[in-house]
């Protein structure tokens, strides 16, 4: 017999890094979740992964048993550390804080493609340019 799922819970967590604190103890606590445990499966499943923010989804059962599946990272966030950018613009539209070469767009658009609905990679590359575009980076090519 299969388990009953209770709820799903989605969090962005720095890789290596997740601790029984807020965020995450407080989106699990509340489940009755071992908080330690997941904290413990998490930062060995992304310890290599230095500090980049990784998303997860967590399936809790109704037997408070858990499974997550781990995400790429935000499309942003990739594209800060494309152009060693500390943060967007303010005023996207306005005032251009880097430059993104077709290059780097399809970097990451391949780290990306299995979380992306795009059909191919020109169309994943689109999606990240428009991504680049909202932060205030100008895009080449």
């Amino acid at each position: 017999m299969a388990k009953e799922i209770k709820t799903v819970i989605k969090l962005q967590v720095p890789a290596g890094k997740a601790n029984p604190a807020p965020p995450v103890g407080t989106a699990l606590g509340p489940h009755g979740l071992n908080i330690q445990d997941f904290c413990t499966q998490f930062n060995n499943a992304t310890k290599d992964l230095g500090d980049t923010i990784i998303p997860c989804e967590i399936t809790v059962y109704d037997d408070r048993t858990f499974t997550f599946i781990m995400k790429s990272p935000p499309a942003a966030v990739l594209i800060k550390k494309a152009i060693n950018l500390a943060k967007g613009s303010g005023t996207p539209h306005k005032d251009k804080v880097g430059t993104i070469t077709r290059a780097q767009l399809e970097e990451i658009a391949k780290v990306k493609m299995e979380d992306l609905s795009a059909n191919d990679i020109d169309a994943a590359v689109k999606v990240i340019a428009g991504t680049a575009r909202s932060m205030g980076v100008k895009v080449e090519g």
